[in-house]
């Protein structure tokens, strides 16, 4: 018989005191044999939310977590994964993937769907016609090894105390908790082999951390983290205020991605794929410094290698290849209506998570997890912040479908009304990348 009690447990950590190692792997334990209710650990989950958890703790939640499925190990391999916290028309993943791929590091992604108003990579990449996501882990395993890049949907092989935890922090408004999210990202990045990951935390309107300091403190906590398992880290604070690129929705964003790789992109999203790329290809160890890791991503482009990788995991994943040389053949809506800007004026700021939920409105996401998602609509913007637009010159674009024509044009009234913010005067442009903390 164990000695400990769920009720001293959730006592103590309501009292703010620290809980041992072996009362979290108890914990979790229970969790994983049914012999604990839920009610008790949403309980717990609301005291560690409200009184923290120390370095300490979150490492040994971490590692409890980690242990409730299977691991794989890739010892003395540049396994190197990158996990963004999510936004607007954040479709980093499948350029930096290729990019660090080009360069011999090997990129092991194990993707969300999305729910919210944040998309998800799994349900982006599924725009492309037979590419398969739900490969188990010895599927996943394989082509890790053989081809140096893969793409999966989350497994429940990998970390599966993470997805139980996960379904009650959703109902129990336990989500932004940082040693919670810590150990909930650290869990599966550690469970899926790899040695060294790089954090994209996003920042601003469009993200789950509204403010720099929490953004500072979630990085700090990742790295801490990082280093009592002995792994390589390095977390980048990015401007979440305006959607990433120019492109919100799952069809144009994989169009835009391709773009980007072939050295046609917009300067934020370029900048920021390149640069995470760049410290993966560093802490890989494949570039003595960050400098030379820079200049060699940055090749990957301009010589269309890295392009060619991301041919390459559609290819390996059973997805058609053709789509993304003839972006005629995604499944792109067929409708487009251009929002006109009303008279001259600059782009101040975008209240960004609206456009996410307005994306949902046409269908491009889901409100609930049983939805079926559209991928062919979206929007495309033609301006950002600090941008001067013209009376009468187009802001943007909807992608919509025939039957949606008064949906449309409500979203564009709620566009122009909500979510963009105009200045009379001259707007400064922001930067991408705030700050990088190791």
């Amino acid at each position: 018989m164990s000695q400990h009690t769920m009720y001293n447990i959730i006592d103590r950590k309501k009292n703010g005191e620290k809980l041992e190692k072996s009362e979290i792997k108890w914990v979790i334990d229970g969790l994983m044999d049914n012999s604990i209710e839920d009610y008790q650990i949403t309980a717990l989950l609301m005291a560690i939310f409200l009184k923290g958890m120390d370095p300490e703790e979150t490492a040994d939640l971490t590692d409890a977590m980690l242990y409730s499925g299977r691991t794989l190990k890739f010892d003395g391999e540049n396994v190197i994964d990158k996990h963004s916290t999510g936004g607007i028309g954040d479709k980093a993943s499948f350029i930096l993937a290729p990019i660090a791929a080009a360069c011999g590091v090997k990129v092991p992604m194990i993707a969300g769907r999305g729910l919210g108003f944040t998309g998800g990579t799994v349900d982006k990449i599924e725009a492309i016609k037979g590419f398969k996501t739900s490969l188990n882990l010895d599927g996943f395993e394989k082509l890790l090894r053989e081809k140096g890049m893969v793409l999966i949907g989350q497994t429940d092989e990998i970390a599966p105390a993470d997805k139980k935890i996960y379904a009650l922090r959703d109902v129990t408004a336990t989500i932004d908790s940082i040693p919670l999210i810590t150990a909930s990202i650290m869990s599966k990045k550690l469970a899926e082999g790899a040695n060294g990951i790089v954090m994209d935390i996003k920042v601003g309107s469009g993200a789950f951390m509204r403010n720099r300091v929490q953004a500072k403190k979630l990085a700090k906590s990742i790295i801490a983290t990082a280093k009592r398992f002995d792994k390589k880290a390095v977390a980048l604070l990015t401007n979440m205020n305006q959607p990433l690129g120019t492109s919100v929705g799952h069809s144009l964003e994989i169009r835009e991605s391709c773009e980007v790789l072939k050295g046609n992109g917009a300067k934020d999203i370029t900048e920021l794929s390149i640069h995470l790329a760049a410290h993966m290809i560093h802490i890989g160890g494949a570039a003595p410094s960050f400098t030379k890791a820079l200049s060699m991503a940055k090749k990957t482009i301009k010589d269309g290698s890295a392009f060619k990788k991301f041919e390459e995991l559609i290819k390996n994943q059973g997805g058609d290849v053709s789509q993304i040389n003839d972006y005629t053949k995604l499944p792109l809506a067929k409708v487009q209506l251009k929002v006109l800007s009303p008279k001259t004026q600059y782009i101040k700021n975008f209240i960004n998570d609206e456009i996410g939920f307005l994306c949902t409105e046409l269908g491009g996401g889901r409100k609930v997890k049983s939805d079926i998602i559209d991928h062919g609509v979206g929007f495309v913007f033609h301006k950002k912040i600090g941008d001067k637009v013209q009376e009468g010159e187009a802001i943007l674009t909807i992608y919509h479908n025939k039957d949606q024509i008064d949906k449309a044009d409500e979203v564009a009234k709620k566009i122009l009304s909500k979510v963009i913010k105009f200045s009379k005067t001259k707007v400064s442009k922001p930067e991408i990348i705030y700050e990088i903390v190791r």
